[in-house]
């Protein structure tokens, strides 16, 4: 009679079925940011960690400014009367107020949900159009890669902060409302970052048009269509999450240059640190210091965060550095295991360093290489060579 027979199910090292465990556990380790954490070593996983930090904090400010502000950003008054203009900080207004009677605390958290919109606004559009003409461009190339390239050099050649300043009077006359003016702000951002991720893409599709697999779908019919998008552009879009890192601290650069210069969004629409900082420069000479250190520091710690994360995402996608980092991790083989002919290894013999010779299958360790593996004595005539050691075989010359 047959006996039926069970299939053990594998477990996987945590003792579930198929590990699962360990392959969320994997999964989860692939993520991004994640993911290049733990390649990180030293003091390249510090910057990065206290990039994280920084643009962790930035992040949270932003979303949650409704609830961690003290105040509106326009309010000067509250059940008590004004604020009062150039107020040092105290018990009501931890950080000050402006010149303008604002509360300094208020301007700053709420100035971080102003960055935030322009920096997502403008580095979207600037993904989408850089990339896309990039894409066209490179793949097919011809009069039409011509125009673009040098299109793109003009623009490129413009001073980032002049170009931005045009195009935001072009927009918006230099002054608009809260949407208004990041619009023109982003816009303006964007015609500056348009030709950094043009230029990378094009690269890279000029590059990779030319592969086996491109080739291998031409040949199969593939139209152009689903090789540029299925093919091309997942490959070539492998570094854009570096240059969105850095872009985005020189979006916020530009966003303060505007306010800054007078260009940017109007202090009763929303709150900006440049604007906060142009109006704080004559508070400065007459010793009121708190109205320019807080907007200005809010500036320094953003970009600080945002390129600690761009230069160390840039670190560590150099593959030279990761293969250091490897051959780092590697123990250091023992002495003497090298394999020296097939299925021997050099070992180390009873005597010293004299007694090294080839394990062969079938002959005792420690028998010299020449008459371990021949088995004969050299011939008349022939110069034995040194042996492992350097030492002279002992063979004369007739």
């Amino acid at each position: 009679m047959a006996t039926a027979t069970s299939v053990p199910t594998q477990a996987g090292p945590a003792g579930e079925p198929d590990g699962t465990p360990a392959r969320r556990r994997r999964s989860w380790r692939r993520l991004p940011i994640v993911h290049q954490l733990g390649q990180s070593v030293g003091l390249q996983r510090g910057m990065l960690v206290a990039g994280l930090v920084l643009m962790g904090v930035f992040l949270l400010t932003a979303l949650f400014a409704p609830l961690l502000a003290p105040y509106e950003y326009g309010q000067l008054r509250d059940a008590d009367g004004l604020f009062g203009a150039q107020q040092p900080p105290s018990g009501d207004h931890l950080l000050g107020t402006t010149v303008g009677g604002y509360d300094v605390l208020s301007r700053v958290i709420w100035g971080s949900r102003t960055a935030l919109y322009v920096i997502v606004v403008a580095v979207l559009l600037s993904i989408v159009a850089g990339v896309l003409l990039g894409l066209v461009s490179g793949y097919f190339g011809g009069w039409l890669d011509r125009v673009l390239v040098v299109i793109a050099d003009a623009i490129y050649a413009f001073p980032a902060l002049l170009l931005a300043i045009i195009v935001a009077i072009v927009i918006s006359g230099g002054q608009s409302s809260l949407w208004g003016g990041i619009l023109a702000a982003a816009i303006s951002i964007t015609v500056v970052f348009i030709p950094q991720y043009f230029r990378v893409v094009r690269a890279e599709t000029v590059r990779i048009k030319s592969e086996a697999f491109v080739e291998s779908a031409r040949v199969i019919g593939a139209s152009n269509r689903r090789i540029m998008l299925r093919h091309v552009l997942r490959n070539a879009t492998r570094t854009l999450p570096l240059i969105l890192t850095l872009n985005a601290s020189e979006a916020i650069l530009t966003l303060a240059g505007l306010g800054f210069l007078g260009f940017g969004i109007e202090a009763t629409e929303a709150a900006e640190w440049g604007y906060d900082l142009q109006q704080s420069l004559s508070d400065v000479t007459s010793g009121i210091w708190w109205t320019s250190l807080f907007p200005g520091l809010a500036i320094v710690l953003v970009v600080l965060g945002l390129t600690l994360v761009g230069e160390s995402l840039n670190d560590l996608a150099d593959p030279r550095l990761r293969t250091r980092r490897r051959v780092a991790d590697q123990e250091p083989a023992e002495e003497g295991e090298v394999a020296a002919v097939p299925g021997g290894a050099l070992t180390r013999g009873p005597a010293g360093v004299g007694g090294l010779g080839v394990t062969v299958a079938g002959e005792r360790p420690g028998t010299p290489a020449s008459a371990g593996a021949t088995g004969a004595e050299p011939a008349e005539g022939q110069v034995a060579g040194p042996d492992v050691t350097g030492r002279d075989g002992g063979g004369t010359r007739s």
